[in-house]
C-alpha cells in the first residue's frame, strides 16, 4: 500500500458528484455527520475523503455503495457565519472499496484498496488520438442544446487531461454514466466515453427537435 494512502477512509456517498486524480471538486458541507467527517479528516494527516457513488436505494437502510470511488484531499476549506464550510477537494486517486467498517462515527468510512490504480499517482495522462477541435464542436452544440454556458477560452487552453476530466466532473450527465467515466482505466478511454455519451445526448436532443 502507498505509504501516504491509509487503509480506512471517510467516504462522501453524493448521487452525480464526481471527482478524478488531479481535479478539484468543490463541496459545500453543511449536514452534521458531514461536519464531523470533515473536521476528523483535517485533524488526520492525510486530510483525505473518498467520494463515491451511492447505488439505488432499496428501503430504509443505509444505500449501498459503488465498488470505486476516488479520494481526494482537503485542500482548501472556508466557513460561513452560519457554520457551514466550503471546500476544496484535490483528486489523489480512485480506490476499490473492500468492505465497509463499522464503528462510532456518524458518517461512513471504508477499508479501501489503492490496487490497481497506480497511473492515478503518477504525472498527467496524455492522449495522443485526441481530436480536440472535433470535441469542441461538439460541447458547443451540446451546451447550445441545454442553455448551458462555460469558459471556452479557458477550456481550449487547458492540457488533455484537465480538459477531459473537467469536462466529465461538469457535464450534465446520469449518474451511472459519470461512474462509467471514473472507471474508465486511462484518459484515451474516459475521452472515447466522454465524446459517446455527448454524440448521445446531441442525436436525442436533435432528433426530437426534428420531429417537432
Amino acid at each position: 500500500m502507498p505509504a501516504d494512502l491509509p487503509e480506512i477512509i471517510p467516504v462522501f456517498p453524493l448521487t452525480g458528484a464526481l471527482l478524478l486524480p488531479r481535479a478539484r471538486l468543490p463541496l459545500h458541507v453543511f449536514e452534521p455527520r458531514y461536519l464531523a467527517m470533515l473536521d476528523d479528516a483535517l485533524k488526520s494527516g492525510h486530510r483525505l475523503i473518498g467520494m463515491v457513488q451511492p447505488l439505488p436505494s432499496r428501503g430504509d437502510g443505509p444505500s449501498g455503495l459503488h465498488a470505486i470511488g476516488c479520494a481526494g484531499r482537503v485542500t482548501a476549506f472556508s466557513e460561513t457565519e452560519d457554520g457551514r464550510y466550503m471546500i476544496s477537494l484535490s483528486g489523489i486517486s480512485r480506490f476499490r472499496i473492500r468492505e465497509e467498517v463499522t464503528g462510532f462515527t456518524p458518517y461512513r468510512r471504508v477499508r479501501a484498496s489503492w490496487a490497481g490504480f497506480e497511473r492515478d499517482r503518477g504525472r498527467a495522462e496524455t492522449d495522443k488520438g485526441f481530436d480536440r477541435a472535433l470535441l469542441m464542436e461538439m460541447l458547443g452544440r451540446f451546451f447550445s442544446t441545454r442553455g448551458l454556458s462555460t469558459d471556452w477560452e479557458s477550456l481550449d487552453q487547458a492540457e488533455d487531461e484537465l480538459l477531459v476530466n473537467s469536462l466529465s466532473m461538469l457535464c450534465p450527465f446520469e449518474p451511472e454514466e459519470k461512474q462509467a467515466l471514473l472507471e474508465a482505466p486511462c484518459l484515451t478511454t474516459r475521452r472515447e466515453a466522454l465524446m459517446t455519451l455527448i454524440e448521445f445526448a446531441l442525436h436525442e436532443t436533435e432528433g426530437e427537435e426534428k420531429m417537432q
